[in-house]
């Protein structure tokens, strides 16, 4: 198996278990919002969101598998992620923000880099079908910041981004790419190369995330500043 397509079968293998993660996430988190905001819309769309994640999960195990990584399911509950600090409310917030806003928000421009490069048939039409549902699951996380902010405090969010960063990103990411790294291989199979992974990872929060969190009063001085010591 040439580097490449063992590195893409364990990053399709890693996405898929990501992708029943974000299902169990927002099938719980919908719950947990209609039980203090009932008449938000976010809940409904976050009910389709998980549905969209389940499907998105056996189109990356499936194509892992072919890649050569059986892929092996994780549980069916998810804790929180949220610190366990935060009352009920807050941590629904926190979570969303984490999940939608930074996550997904990442992994839109991420699918949309992919798609801008030259990747094999197969693996451009998952990339295509999980884009159509994250740029949607993106703005939901919005929706519900915006929600929050109009009704409640959310400067406490300020100082938490950085856990939320670090739960997002591999040790990996701020290091040289490996030696046998296949930059084109490894683009025809639907991952980035290490450094155009941190490229867009730094672009989108910069250009996306932070100026979104700061429109609705959340400080991201604090993410700036671990970021700026992480990418040392």
């Amino acid at each position: 198996m040439t580097s490449a397509r063992r590195a893409a079968a364990e990053a399709w293998a890693f996405r898929a278990r990501v992708e029943q993660e974000a299902a169990l996430r927002f099938d719980r988190l919908a719950a947990v919002v209609a039980s203090f905001d009932p008449g938000s819309p976010v809940p409904a769309m976050m009910r389709r969101a998980a549905d969209d994640e389940r499907r998105h999960t056996e189109l990356c195990a499936r194509l892992a598998a072919q890649l050569g990584e059986p892929v092996t399911l994780g549980p069916t509950e998810l804790a929180s992620i949220a610190p366990g600090s935060l009352d009920a409310r807050q941590a629904a917030l926190y979570e969303v923000v984490a999940a939608c806003c930074v996550t997904e928000t990442e992994s839109m421009a991420t699918l949309t880099t992919l798609l801008a490069a030259e990747s094999d048939p197969e693996v451009r039409e998952v990339l295509h079908a999980i884009s159509k549902d994250e740029v949607v699951h993106s703005r939901m996380g919005w929706a519900h910041l915006s929600r929050e902010a109009s009704a409640a405090e959310v400067s406490f969010l300020g100082p938490l981004v950085p856990g939320m960063l670090a739960g997002t990103i591999d040790e990996t990411l701020f290091r040289p790419p490996p030696a046998d790294e296949d930059p084109e291989g490894l683009l025809r199979l639907g991952v980035l190369p290490l450094a155009k992974k941190r490229e867009v990872f730094l672009g989108t929060l910069e250009e996306v995330v932070f100026p979104g969190l700061e429109r609705f009063g959340v400080d991201a001085g604090p993410a700036r500043a671990w970021l700026s010591a992480a990418a040392r």
